[in-house]
C-alpha cells in the first residue's frame, strides 16, 4: 500500500508551517500529497509552490471542482503542473455539491455525471495534443454557429497525467471505474464497502474491459494514536461533532452525499436523524446521536495495535493508497503521528 495525505492550503495555519509539513512529509517517505480546494484557497497555486519545494513525492489536486473551470483550462493547468514538477502531478477532479457550486460559484449543479464524464474526455483529448473537437450534452468545442475551428494547445504534456475522480454515489463510482485511473474516496467503512462502493466501481470497470488492478483505490481517514482507553474515549468524543457536521451540514437541504454514503453502509436511520436535528438547529442533539462505532469505523483512531489491525482490514478490503490525516496540536506532533502511520502502512501493506 502507498501512503498519502490531503492538506487544505493554509487552512487555519500559516503558509510557512504548512510548507514545512509538506517538505518534512516527503522526508518521512510519504508517496502522495493531495491539496484540497473546497471553498478555501485554490489548489494549483499551492501545488506549483510545493512542486518547487519537493523532489520526488507525487502532488495531486483533491479536488479541482468540475464546472468552476472549463475542461481545457483544467488540461492547461494539469499539463503546466506536470511539466514543471517533472511528471509528479496527479489530476484529481470531482463534481463537488450543490451548495458549493450554486451557492458559492453560481454554477448549476444539474447533470454532474455528464459534466464530469465530458470533462474527462475533453481533458484527455487536450493532454494528448490533439485538436480539441467535442460535441456533447454539456460542452461544445468549438462553439457551433461561428467561424471558429478546432485548436490544439501549444503546450505539450511531457509526462502521462493520471486522472482520479472523487466519488461517493453509485453512479459516480461506475463512471470512475469506466474512465479514471484512480478513485478518491471518503466515509469509507471497509466492512460495508463491498456493496456500497466496490460493486458499482467494479461494474464500471467491467464496462470498460478493466479490472480492479487498473485503478488506484485511495481512501482517507484521520489517524491518531491513543496511549490508553481513557485517551481513546476522549478522542472519539471529540470527533463526533465533525461527523455530525458531515452528516447534517454538508451539501444542501436536498443533497448530502456523505449522509447517503453512511446510509448505504448500515447507518441509514442514525444518519437521517442526525441530519434532521442538525438542519433544525439542534447541533448538540445531532452530535449525541453519533455513536462511537461510527467514528471508529471510518477513522484510523486507536491504540497502535488497533490502528495496525484496521490497516489490515483496509488492505484486505481492497485499498491501494491510504490517505492519512494526522492529528496533533503542533507541527511536530502531526509529523510524529504521520511518520508512525507511514511505518505501520509499510509494515501491513509492504513498501510501494
Amino acid at each position: 500500500m502507498r501512503t498519502a495525505t490531503t492538506i487544505e492550503a493554509a487552512g487555519g495555519e500559516s503558509w510557512s508551517e504548512q510548507t514545512d509539513f509538506v517538505v518534512e512529509a516527503e522526508k518521512l517517505g510519504l508517496d502522495i500529497c493531495w491539496v484540497a480546494e473546497a471553498w478555501g484557497s485554490d489548489a494549483p497555486s499551492a501545488l506549483g509552490f510545493y512542486a518547487a519545494r519537493t523532489d520526488h513525492m507525487l502532488l495531486g489536486s483533491a479536488v479541482m471542482q468540475v464546472g468552476t473551470r472549463t475542461p481545457v483550462a483544467l488540461a492547461q493547468t494539469a499539463i503546466t503542473l506536470s511539466n514543471l514538477s517533472g511528471g509528479r502531478f496527479v489530476l484529481g477532479l470531482g463534481p463537488s455539491g450543490p451548495q458549493v457550486m450554486e451557492g458559492l460559484h453560481g454554477v448549476p449543479f444539474a447533470r454532474p455525471l455528464a459534466r464530469v464524464r465530458e470533462t474527462v474526455e475533453i481533458v484527455r483529448q487536450a493532454m494528448e495534443g490533439a485538436k480539441i473537437s467535442y460535441s456533447g450534452s454539456e460542452f461544445h468545442i468549438p462553439l457551433p454557429g461561428g467561424d471558429a475551428r478546432p485548436m490544439r494547445l501549444s503546450l505539450r504534456a511531457e509526462h502521462r497525467i493520471p486522472v482520479y475522480l472523487a466519488a461517493l454515489s453509485p453512479a459516480m463510482l461506475r463512471l470512475t471505474g469506466q474512465v479514471a485511473d484512480g478513485w478518491l474516496g471518503t466515509s469509507f467503512v471497509p466492512e460495508g464497502a463491498a456493496e456500497a462502493y466496490f460493486a458499482p466501481l467494479d461494474e464500471g470497470l467491467a464496462r470498460s474491459g478493466r479490472s480492479r488492478a487498473d485503478v488506484d483505490v485511495c481512501q482517507g481517514a484521520e489517524v491518531s494514536f491513543a496511549p490508553d482507553e481513557e485517551a481513546l474515549s476522549a478522542m472519539v468524543a471529540g470527533r463526533k461533532k465533525e461527523l455530525a457536521f458531515s452528516l447534517g451540514g454538508m451539501g444542501s437541504a436536498s443533497t448530502n452525499f456523505y449522509n447517503q454514503a453512511y446510509s448505504r453502509q448500515g447507518w441509514a436511520e442514525v444518519a437521517a436523524d442526525v441530519r434532521e436535528r442538525w438542519q433544525a438547529g439542534d447541533r448538540d442533539g445531532a452530535v449525541r446521536l453519533v455513536t462511537d462505532e461510527m467514528v471508529l469505523a471510518t477513522t484510523l483512531i486507536g491504540t497502535e495495535d488497533m490502528v495496525r489491525q484496521r490497516l489490515r482490514v483496509w488492505r484486505d478490503a481492497g485499498v491501494d493508497t491510504v490517505r492519512l490525516y494526522p492529528a496533533g496540536d503542533s507541527l511536530d506532533a502531526r509529523l510524529a503521528t504521520l511518520g508512525r502511520a507511514i511505518e505501520l502502512v509499510r509494515e501491513v501493506g509492504g513498501a510501494p
